[in-house]
């Protein structure tokens, strides 16, 4: 449940406004002309370059790497966006030190890859900055496609059929398209409302119709969609979020990490969100840290993430842990909740230390308690509702019925990242184009 701002430890205003200004701060500044030709010159420009396989959308990297050390970072960007229209986002959330860095053959021989991200953003942003959208739409088919779900997979096939002519019309729940773009990443990685600047810019392209506030169950059905379009893509995201399965979990003062992370997105005064003294993260993915190192920025003096297996299975990468522990927050490992202590509100958390075995995850004897006054469930999200006739096997979509196809974290197959969910999005619009103008 959402805290109350008079709950006695979550307040507001922990720091100075400067400083909260200071700590939201784009944490990663972009490149300038020089630093860009500098960063481009180190790419050995591969011919089979590992990075683009390493890359969930394919980029030709290192032919825009080229482009950006030839001085034409406006046709870099045109060969980014021809693979990943979101790629500016990407640029600045995608964990490429696990993707295309890691597999940067300047990696493997001195430790230091080039610099692929910060270089992709410097071209698309210098695009952009010039106003015009850079793709023209083919002429109208006169068909009609459904998108539901204006996330990063969403927008993908909606513009991608846009571009070929078809008439898309996008069915977001949230007031806002752009997903966990929007709603779902640390501040700072998306800071000055690029990821909103970005969808305005994708909706260039025309011939996408943004109908925001509807929910599918609630205003419209799937066999409505089936019946009035000549195809459907599901980029539903999960909506769910997995319980703690552990006593007092409702009580004040426990709520949902992506919830949390929302609210501070959509904040206009970050000295007016409130925020525990002692904060407790429990779970090991990108979203547990970006609650616990954003609850340390608001002013939290003791924040601690709680992960159930060892260091290694953790879903957030090293290089995100590494920021967590440089922005003072700690992380324990191989400890599960078992109990939230409280009388009414949340005032400690019970773990038991676990041991991962060939049997699987058990909790020992063993038991430590940390002190709360405000707990964090980030242990995964679900597909809150099956769509109608889709099948669902290990929580995801994993097959749909005629007409209809999914992408992005609601469906099987993916990563639960944005720049696999853009791939997916993009994939399955050139298959429903394919489709639909079949002779």
């Amino acid at each position: 449940m959402p805290n109350s701002p008079l709950t006695p430890g979550i307040v507001p205003g922990r720091l100075a406004p400067d400083t909260i200004a200071r700590n939201f701060a784009d944490h990663s500044p972009a490149l300038d002309g020089h630093e860009a030709r500098v960063a481009a010159d180190r790419c050995y420009f591969c011919h089979d370059a590992p990075c683009i396989t390493a890359c969930p959308t394919g980029i030709d990297i290192p032919l825009f790497i080229r482009q950006i050390a030839t001085g034409t970072p406006e046709a870099a960007a045109r060969t980014i966006w021809d693979q990943n229209i979101l790629g500016g986002i990407c640029a600045r959330v995608c964990p490429t030190e696990t993707l295309c860095e890691e597999a940067c053959v300047r990696e493997a021989a001195e430790g230091k890859p080039v610099e692929i991200g910060r270089l992709q953003r410097f071209a698309t942003d210098m695009a952009m900055v010039e106003g015009a959208h850079p793709y023209t739409r083919a002429a109208a088919t006169g068909k009609r496609v459904a998108v539901v779900g204006a996330g990063p997979a969403g927008l993908a096939c909606a513009h991608r059929l846009a571009l070929k002519g078809h008439a898309v019309t996008v069915f977001e729940k949230r007031a806002k398209a752009g997903g966990l773009n929007e709603y779902g990443i640390a501040s700072y990685k998306a800071a000055g409302g690029f990821a909103a600047r970005e969808v305005d810019w994708l909706l260039q392209i025309g011939g996408i119709t943004m109908k925001t506030g509807v929910e599918m169950g609630r205003d419209v059905t799937l066999d409505q969609l089936r019946a009035d379009f000549d195809a459907v893509f599901l980029g539903i995201g999960l909506q769910g979020v997995n319980a703690l399965r552990a006593p007092g979990e409702e009580i004040e003062g426990v709520r949902d990490a992506v919830d949390f992370i929302a609210d501070l997105r959509q904040a206009t005064d970050l000295t007016r969100l409130p925020v525990g003294r002692d904060v407790v993260v429990i779970g090991g993915g990108m979203t547990a840290v970006d609650a616990a190192v954003q609850s340390k920025l608001l002013g939290a003096q003791n924040v601690t993430i709680v992960y159930r297996r060892g260091q290694q299975k953790m879903a957030a990468s090293g290089h995100e842990q590494d920021h967590a522990a440089q922005a003072g927050v700690r992380i324990l490992h191989n400890a599960a909740p078992v109990r939230v202590i409280g009388n009414g509100r949340v005032e400690a958390v019970e773990f038991a230390y676990t041991e991962d075995g060939p049997g699987g995850l058990k909790l020992l004897p063993e038991t430590f308690t940390l002190k709360a006054d405000q707990v964090f469930k980030a242990i995964g999200q679900t597909l809150a509702a099956a769509p109608q006739g889709a099948r669902v096997d290990g929580g995801k979509i994993a097959a749909t019925p005629a007409r209809v196809w999914a992408g992005g974290d609601c469906a099987a197959g993916g990563e639960d990242l944005t720049v696999t969910a853009v791939a997916q999005g993009r994939d399955a619009a050139e298959a429903i184009h394919a489709q639909i103008t079949a002779v």
